[in-house]
């Protein structure tokens, strides 16, 4: 189980809305298409993030050795086994998936939807690297099959985003999704909550502006420290606070609070690998948090919007 699965009155979920986008069942395939990011090839920066490291999310079959067309293909026999009638969207998710010439682009994104039982994409992107010809292009392509743009604010507060070496400011990210949404295209956004710096107050103050703004869907996940990143050898120099689980769920609890209440939310964790990972160690699959945090929404009568509608 995970959040694909969950069906709760307490907030809005993701698998709920996206069972409802098609008739068949639906499942991302991740690719690698062998891009970079402006603040790792000393376009803005070099080093990237400093807690940045694919591997903690690219799948065993996401290799950037292979094709478009081999990632997706061996993509579909990993989870064929489960649904043999399942159709997918194709996932482009490592690093900066706009970062590169227009019409190497369209040539990558229109490989991946000639790919049999493909019924859309999904690029994850940054929101400085986002052209207004691409937009255009992506609003074309949207007449003729699903397409979801996803941008990595992480923050709202401009302190943090130079603090972690984003390299880019977050008007910036209110710039782009501006520009994506007036387009018609369905527009994501990711954010990490507990990065260093930022505590429960600083997250629960950027609530209600990550709630303005024009996104379909948030995803939102707890900070990690991730082995051989400068955010791990900062965080065994000088130790920061890292939230336990129980902490966690109080703070998404109370976040999704602030959040209006037709905002599609994703997910609330990631799960890196264990030999990755120095902090938190929580033990949980993300359907087991999941189920925490419905038993705790559910106990303590809390639902996605309730200071949003008190508010208006």
């Amino acid at each position: 189980m995970d959040l694909n699965k969950v069906n709760t009155p307490y907030y809005n979920d993701y698998g709920t809305w996206i069972r409802r986008q098609f008739p068949y069942r639906v499942q991302k395939i991740s690719i690698d298409a062998g891009f970079t990011c402006p603040n790792r090839d000393g376009r803005i920066s070099t080093g990237g993030c400093i807690y940045c490291d694919n591997r903690t999310f690219n799948p065993s079959y996401c290799q950037r050795r292979h094709s478009v067309t081999q990632q997706l293909e061996e993509g579909k026999r990993f989870f064929a086994h489960k649904y043999p009638d399942m159709k997918y969207l194709a996932y482009f998710q490592a690093f900066t998936n706009t970062y590169a010439p227009l019409a190497q682009l369209k040539a990558l994104y229109e490989e991946a939807l000639q790919v049999d039982d493909i019924v859309g994409i999904v690029i994850g992107t940054r929101p400085d690297c986002v052209s207004d010809e691409l937009l255009d292009y992506l609003a074309e392509l949207n007449q003729r099959t699903f397409v979801l743009v996803e941008y990595g604010i992480e923050s709202t507060n401009n302190d943090t985003l130079l603090r972690i070496n984003r390299g880019h400011t977050f008007q910036q990210s209110q710039d782009a999704i501006q520009r994506t949404h007036q387009r018609g295209l369905l527009t994501g956004a990711h954010i990490i909550l507990g990065l260093p710096g930022e505590d429960a107050r600083e997250s629960l103050r950027q609530a209600s502006i990550i709630s303005s703004l024009p996104i379909d869907i948030l995803k939102i996940h707890q900070m990690q420290i991730i082995r051989g990143t400068r955010l791990a050898t900062e965080y065994e120099q000088q130790p920061f606070h890292i939230y336990t689980v129980d902490e966690y769920i109080q703070l998404i609890a109370e976040y999704i609070q602030h959040l209006r209440p037709n905002l599609i939310l994703e997910r609330f964790v990631s799960q890196s690998p264990k030999e990755l990972l120095v902090a938190p160690h929580w033990g949980l699959k993300n359907y087991e948090f999941t189920n925490l945090l419905v038993n705790y929404l559910k106990q303590h009568k809390i639902f996605q919007g309730q200071f949003f509608l008190k508010s208006e």
